[in-house]
């Protein structure tokens, strides 16, 4: 169980939170490149490991969402550093297989940013879209996802198992499960 001491408001005090605001605060804060990186990085890591624990720590999960952290990976999406899209597209795909992290994927326009991520020329930034994609395709979604040209890319992806097996691997499952609805 976690434990905590109690504020002055009597509210309880989860250990790490302050950690979590801090490294928030040193990202915007710093400009190098290398400490942006590690910093997401970090982010990305603990983000995937606070999903896959039990339910009683999932308040530090709550912070993250206060803290915007999938606002910041969708910025870095837009960032001329292929590393800083590659770790925010990263923590984005790790986070979409939650619902609730999925509509603010969504909600904040991340799925146009995602689709332009199929056209990177790096490797884990396109599997990360394309997982990404798996999990906000959806009824509310599929319009905007499953255009001809999108399903093109994917289609070439899934038909590239020579080339690249993960592509084609996350690709043809990405067709199986989303591309008959169009049918």
């Amino acid at each position: 169980m976690i434990r905590g001491k109690k504020s002055a408001q009597g509210d309880m005090e989860v250990p790490g939170r302050n950690t979590s605001r801090n490294l928030l605060l040193n990202f915007r804060i710093h400009l190098m490149k290398k400490q942006k990186r590690k910093l997401l990085l970090n982010w990305g890591i603990l983000h995937m490991i606070l999903t896959t624990i039990p339910f009683y720590v999932r308040t530090l999960i709550g912070d993250l969402e206060q803290l915007n952290v999938l606002e910041l990976f969708l910025d870095c999406l837009t960032e001329p550093n292929e590393r800083l899209v590659e770790f925010g597209v990263g923590g984005i795909c790790n986070a979409c297989a939650d619902p609730a992290n999925a509509a603010v994927v969504i909600q904040c326009g991340g799925i146009p940013l995602l689709i332009q991520c199929l056209s990177s020329p790096v490797r884990n930034t396109v599997n990360y879209a394309l997982g990404a994609l798996y999990y906000l395709c959806d009824a509310s979604t599929e319009e905007e996802i499953l255009r001809p040209e999108v399903v093109d890319v994917i289609e070439r992806f899934a038909a590239a198992g020579a080339v690249n097996v993960n592509f084609s691997n996350i690709a043809q499952v990405f067709l199986d499960k989303h591309v008959p609805k169009l049918n």
